[in-house]
């Protein structure tokens, strides 16, 4: 039961649902992310790295044996990793992609486990589109659209691309610093009417490639 609340915390979904965030988000993530291509130029999928705050991954840890006092290795975790990709599935992974305007799909995430360093749990897992895809632009977008959980992009090295034609060029836009402060002025009684439920989309983390 306790692996299942962790899923759902995760996924932005407790049983009261978007509209009990109340315009703010309870989960922090620093996230890292990889554009996937293969050899012949076609982007085939997404690969994330997303690391918890400290308070969520000292929770997420509460009750987990492990052999060794403080460690938690791969395998320990491995039922966690696969509780929070399972549920993230409903909310699409909070990942939106579009190629040359039309809304893309992904298949179900693989390669995906938990790591544990410094006392912060990361999720790794990868994307799948389900078709794989030579647009000349890519939009890709990140972000919970209630706003229940926060990505923030890692400052040195957020996003890159693996195997991309030499000639694909790479753009990435954080939230507009404004952003929070015009959220600040959104009233409460409106975002829980649901007037706002796409309110997340404000701090969106958008990533788009452009290629011959």
């Amino acid at each position: 039961m306790k692996q299942v609340l962790l899923g759902l915390l995760l996924a932005g979904a407790v049983a009261f649902g978007a509209r009990e965030a109340q315009a703010h988000p309870h989960v922090w993530i620093t996230a890292s992310s990889q554009v996937i291509y293969a050899p012949d130029g076609a982007m085939t999928g997404v690969r994330h790295a997303w690391t918890f705050d400290d308070m969520f991954s000292t929770y997420a840890l509460q009750g987990i044996e492990t052999k060794v006092k403080g460690v938690f290795s791969r395998e320990e975790l491995a039922p966690l990793a696969q509780t929070n990709v399972e549920s993230l599935k409903e909310f699409d992974f909070f990942t939106f992609a579009k190629a040359d305007g039309k809304k893309e799909k992904f298949l179900e995430p693989v390669d995906y486990f938990l790591e544990h360093k410094d006392g912060a749990l990361t999720l790794h897992f990868t994307l799948p589109l389900k078709a794989p895809a030579k647009p000349k632009a890519l939009a890709l977008e990140v972000f919970d659209p209630a706003y229940f959980i926060d990505f923030k992009f890692d400052d040195k090295d957020p996003i890159k691309l693996v195997g991309a034609p030499a000639a694909c060029k790479l753009a990435f836009q954080r939230p507009d610093d404004g952003t929070a402060a015009t959220a600040q002025k959104l009233n409460e009684d409106s975002f829980a009417s649901g007037d706002n439920s796409n309110y997340g989309a404000m701090f969106a983390n958008k990533i788009t490639v452009q290629c011959p």
